[in-house]
C-alpha cells in the first residue's frame, strides 16, 4: 500500500508541476520553485548530517540511522534531493524536464530500494521495525 500511495504521490507531483509551469506567469513558477528547492536543499544537508559517518556511496550497513530526519523518512536524502530538483524544474519553466526528473526519481526508488534490502539483510527485525514507524 505505502508503493502505491509513493508512486501515485510521483506522479501527481510531475503531473501537477507540468500544469503549473504551462498555467502559471513566470513569477509564479519562479517563487514556487525555488521555495521547494529552498526547502530541498537544506533539508538534504541536515540528512546527510544525521547521518554521519553510516554515509557510504555504494549501499552498506555500518549503522542503522533511525534518529532526527530518519526517524520518519527512510530515504531522505534522496526524498529532498528530488523535492530541490522538482523546484529548479518549475523555476526555469521547462515541463519536458519533468521527464528527466521522473527518471532521477526512478533511479533514486531503485538505489533506495538496494539499500533497503542491504538494510534488512543486516539488521532484520531492527530494520523491520524502524521501516513500520516511518511515513513511507
Amino acid at each position: 500500500m505505502r508503493t502505491i500511495g509513493l508512486a501515485s504521490l510521483i506522479v501527481l507531483l510531475a503531473v501537477g508541476a507540468v500544469v503549473f509551469v504551462l498555467a502559471a506567469g513566470e513569477r509564479q513558477t519562479l517563487v514556487v520553485g525555488l521555495a521547494l528547492a529552498a526547502v530541498g536543499l537544506p533539508m538534504l544537508v541536515l540528512s546527510r548530517i544525521h547521518l554521519g559517518r553510516a554515509f557510504s556511496v555504494a549501499p552498506k550497513a555500518t549503522t542503522l540511522v533511525t534518529t532526527g530526519v530518519y526517524s520518519r523518512i527512510p530515504h531522505p536524502m534522496f526524498a529532498f534531493l528530488d523535492l530541490a530538483l522538482l523546484g529548479a524544474v518549475i523555476a526555469l519553466r521547462m515541463p519536458w524536464l519533468i521527464l528527466i526528473w521522473l527518471a532521477l526519481v526512478l533511479a533514486h526508488v531503485w538505489a533506495a530500494t538496494r539499500e533497503a534490502k542491504v538494510l534488512e539483510d543486516a539488521f532484520g527485525d531492527a530494520y523491520r521495525n524502524y521501516r513500520a514507524k516511518t511515513w513511507w
